[in-house]
């Protein structure tokens, strides 16, 4: 439900040599389910000794669509975002991002904000085209549409108390289909997996041969004053890997750079000279609201920022005072990272 970004992008190394199934086969055995949803892709690898049918994920994914899709016209955000409805009594899928998108809006001092959608499309960065970019007065009338303090939540009923907000779960909603799927393979005794969905990930236990999951991640290199990507493994034995960033979508304006994350606050795009993050947390539903969070902050705001967070771990991706590209990430990264070992 949300944009999958060059910049820094993962695949699970399961789909390569390095972990391709050894000669001699150890039960139980490695399986593999892929599909589309959400507008990606999905990838999930896992050990057991039964398959699972490839029709109980989709059939997941298509209840989670049918929640929170706003490419869905009969999905209940859909409804919601009329402007002639003012409350929908919330299923499980929207009643559990809804809880969390409160939770990381007040943590966020209101970056993180589910009615920002109006101020994305007004920048030419939703799904209609735009012929400008937006003055101050056309900015100034969207923000009266945006704000969480217009919404509020009665047991299962979600109500807006002005008709012409819309909500956009897109920033969040991806990381928690990841999280119900892994959740899925986990109550039938599943153990190790990887579940990915446009680019998010979440990894539980080892290979049967007891060896760490892998996963692959390009990291940027300056060579004679341009950018290539190398690529790297970092491992994981439980949790999440998301990512975001503004490599690619982004427009330029009299030399100012502006990127898709706009401030809900403000209604102009972020001044970070941030280019990518990817963070490590216990859930991808946490990871996928975080990497939001983050891409809005400096590099030393956003690694203070993680430092203070229990079991979340961050690298970034900037552009230093002479533009060039550099990376830093927060100490706990070190353990999942390793160095220098190239997947070629």
């Amino acid at each position: 439900m949300r944009f999958s970004w060059i910049t820094l992008f993962f695949c699970f190394i399961g789909c390569s040599a390095l972990c391709a199934q050894q000669p001699n086969k150890v039960s139980p055995e490695r399986r593999v389910i892929d599909g589309r949803a959400q507008g990606t892709t999905y990838h999930i690898v896992y050990y057991s000794d039964k398959q699972m049918e490839k029709s109980a994920i989709d059939s997941i994914l298509n209840d989670i669509d049918l929640s929170m899709s706003i490419y869905n016209n009969q999905s209940l955000i859909s409804r919601f975002n009329q402007s002639d409805v003012q409350e929908v009594d919330m299923d499980v899928h929207m009643k559990n991002v809804i809880a969390a998108s409160f939770k990381y809006h007040k943590l966020s001092k209101g970056q993180f904000d589910i009615t920002v959608a109006p101020l994305v499309q007004l920048w030419g960065f939703g799904p209609k085209r735009i012929s400008s970019l937006p003055d101050s007065i056309q900015i100034q009338n969207a923000l009266k549409d945006v704000g969480m303090h217009q919404l509020k939540v009665k047991g299962r009923r979600l109500i807006k108390s002005n008709p012409r907000v819309t909500i956009d779960l897109n920033g969040i909603a991806q990381g928690y289909s990841v999280d119900v799927l892994a959740a899925y393979l986990m109550d039938r005794g599943i153990k190790s997996f990887v579940v990915e969905l446009g680019g998010e990930l979440r990894i539980q236990g080892v290979k049967p041969d007891g060896d760490s999951m892998k996963v692959g991640i390009e990291r940027p290199v300056m060579n004679d004053g341009k950018m290539s990507l190398k690529q790297d493994v970092i491992t994981v034995s439980s949790g999440a890997i998301t990512t975001a960033g503004n490599f690619e979508k982004f427009l330029m304006d009299k030399g100012r750079k502006i990127t898709h994350h706009i401030d809900p606050r403000t209604g102009y795009s972020y001044l970070s000279n941030m280019v990518s993050v990817t963070v490590y947390a216990p859930s991808a539903m946490d990871g996928d609201a975080l990497d939001n969070i983050f891409m809005a902050m400096s590099p030393k705001e956003a690694l203070a920022f993680a430092d203070k967070r229990k079991n979340v771990d961050i690298y970034v991706i900037y552009n230093n005072q002479n533009g060039e590209i550099e990376e830093a990430h927060t100490k706990g990264f070190d353990k999942l990272f390793r160095v220098n070992q190239n997947l070629n």
